[in-house]
């Protein structure tokens, strides 16, 4: 279940946790999801010591290791009004994990308790957002987002608010895309495989775009298609949105 913080008010500044994915290999939702928080109206700063969630360490079998970079991380956010991340996984394993790997005083910290994955604060403060895009998508809900997080409607919310966007279910949204991090390393035949099967359920939708809220799945969904000449083109949901946004006369 959910459990971040939802101040009433629009915060002033909101660090952003880039994820080390994001920062290494999306630069494009990066660049977006701070986009679509400074047309919100909030200043956002990039706490530079910032690392990793921990989150590849601990599935891994490193608890130790994950939690010292999680707790890096962690220090690099204190005292945050509020932290936006634009992985769902990343969210769901601060969220969840911060008091096992550190204990019960993580869940204290601004990193913790003030963190919001990117589409939740959207469906909280960008309402006033003017948004407009002739587009058709499909929606990939990634599994730690969905079930550890508790996740599925905030995504589905912000698509909702953009006028001509059509928004088509596809079969079993929240069935894996077979990245899983370190997961596609240790069984990339299974995870092909994995991929494969969602990629069918996407083009059953026949949407211009498949889009998620975790970079690590469109990766993973991306690279598939490339490598089996399919043409089916993921989109980070920042990326919609940023796209959508109408620049005011």
């Amino acid at each position: 279940m959910t459990v971040v913080s939802r101040p009433g008010t629009l915060p002033e500044r909101v660090a952003l946790f880039t994820t080390c994915l994001a920062d290494f290999a999306a630069p494009g939702p990066l660049a977006a999801t701070i986009a679509v928080l400074e047309a919100i109206g909030v200043e956002v700063v990039v706490p530079r010591d910032q690392t990793c969630c921990g989150q590849p360490a601990l599935n891994s079998g490193f608890p130790a290791q994950a939690g010292r970079v999680l707790a890096q991380t962690l220090d690099s956010l204190d005292g945050a009004e509020a932290v936006v991340t634009l992985a769902g996984s990343c969210a769901a394993m601060i969220v969840h994990h911060s008091t096992r790997l550190l204990g019960a005083e993580a869940a204290s910290r601004s990193g913790v308790r003030n963190l919001w994955e990117f589409t939740q604060f959207v469906a909280a403060f960008g309402e006033d957002l003017d948004l407009e895009l002739d587009a058709t998508v499909t929606y990939h809900d990634g599994c730690h987002m969905t079930r550890l997080l508790g996740e599925r409607t905030a995504p589905r919310t912000v698509l909702s608010r953009i006028r001509g966007l059509r928004l088509v279910e596809m079969p079993d949204s929240d069935t894996c895309c077979g990245f899983g991090g370190t997961f596609s390393a240790k069984f990339p035949e299974l995870s092909v495989a994995m991929a494969d099967v969602k990629l069918d359920n996407a083009a059953t939708a026949r949407a211009e775009y498949v889009v998620s809220a975790d970079p690590g799945c469109l990766m993973q969904l991306q690279t598939r298609a490339d490598a089996a000449g399919r043409s089916i083109r993921t989109r980070h949901i920042a990326e919609i949105v940023r796209d959508a946004m109408r620049t005011p006369a």
